[in-house]
């Protein structure tokens, strides 16, 4: 195995790698500690089954059940379709998935860890997706903003950005089940990798909706400088997609953005999410110490 970076700051791609088959024990400590350091992970030419991908995935640790379940794999539920394909008139999966920066179930008390998405059909044009840094970005910013960041907190709200879909039409309204299933919650502004300890801005467009600690006024503007802050190109990747590539994401270290493709175009990908804790800030660690 060999592992060759792709951006200047994150971002890597991992050489000599079949998920097919189950990778001994020294193989995978590898690839998960490149995951962990990189927040970015590229596997190329990979032919895999759902099984597969779900077994593997499921080594990275739990793995969540999408609250969209119309859009689950039938024969692996682990498995979200990422689709603008439809069957008999009605879509197969979500045409419209991550067509905002996101880091994904931020909107969850428990956010996931992290994302494992598999090229099963490509466009011929478009369909690239954009990875931003947040370790990076969070370096970025002035030591005095870093400083305010401290005890500050988000509110990630996914009815708001599903609420957002169902008035595009392109996405149908939530049941009130399903909204009582994913209420909003709180995160600090700046989170603590499990891992390695980093730290890193945790807001993104797509869920971030509020600072409860400032004025409404306040917290927008705040809002909309992180938000430029952390998309700045000096902090982003984008993957050109090839098939058979499986790419892991880690969403405590980056949000990403689907660029979009023709609407003639097939595009169908497999999602499997695992699942992660909630995230500690730096306020809490100084306060425990």
């Amino acid at each position: 195995m060999e592992i060759r970076a792709l951006h200047p700051l994150f971002a890597a791609e991992a050489v000599g790698v079949d998920l097919s088959q189950p990778l001994d024990e020294g193989d995978f400590n590898t690839l998960k500690a490149a995951f962990e350091q990189n927040s970015v992970l590229v596997i190329r030419r990979q032919e895999i089954t759902p099984a597969q991908q779900v077994a593997f995935s499921r080594r990275l640790g739990e793995l969540e059940i999408h609250v969209l379940r119309q859009f689950l794999h039938p024969d692996a539920p682990e498995i979200l379709l990422v689709s603008n394909e439809k069957r008999d008139g009605k879509p197969i999966g979500l045409g419209d998935a991550g067509h905002y920066w996101h880091s994904d179930l931020s909107y969850k008390e428990e956010p996931s860890l992290g994302s494992a998405l598999y090229a099963r059909v490509l466009p011929r044009d478009g369909g690239d997706t954009l990875f931003a840094s947040m370790h990076a970005a969070y370096d970025r910013l002035e030591p005095a903003l870093r400083e305010r960041l401290i005890g500050l907190t988000g509110v990630h709200d996914y009815g708001y950005r599903s609420d957002i879909q169902a008035r595009a039409g392109t996405r149908p309204p939530l049941t009130e089940a399903q909204r009582a299933a994913v209420p909003p919650v709180e995160h600090p502004l700046v989170r603590l990798h499990d891992a390695t300890g980093r730290p890193a801005l945790f807001v993104n467009e797509g869920f971030t909706t509020r600072i409860p600690e400032l004025p409404p006024a306040e917290s927008d503007a705040f809002l909309r400088q992180l938000f430029a802050a952390s998309v700045d190109p000096a902090v982003t990747y984008r993957h050109h997609w090839q098939p058979g590539d499986m790419v892991l994401w880690d969403n405590r270290a980056v949000i990403h953005l689907a660029t979009g493709c023709p609407e003639d175009q097939a595009r169908t990908l497999h999602r499997t999410t695992i699942k992660g804790a909630r995230p500690v800030g730096a306020a809490q660690t100084a306060r425990a110490a």
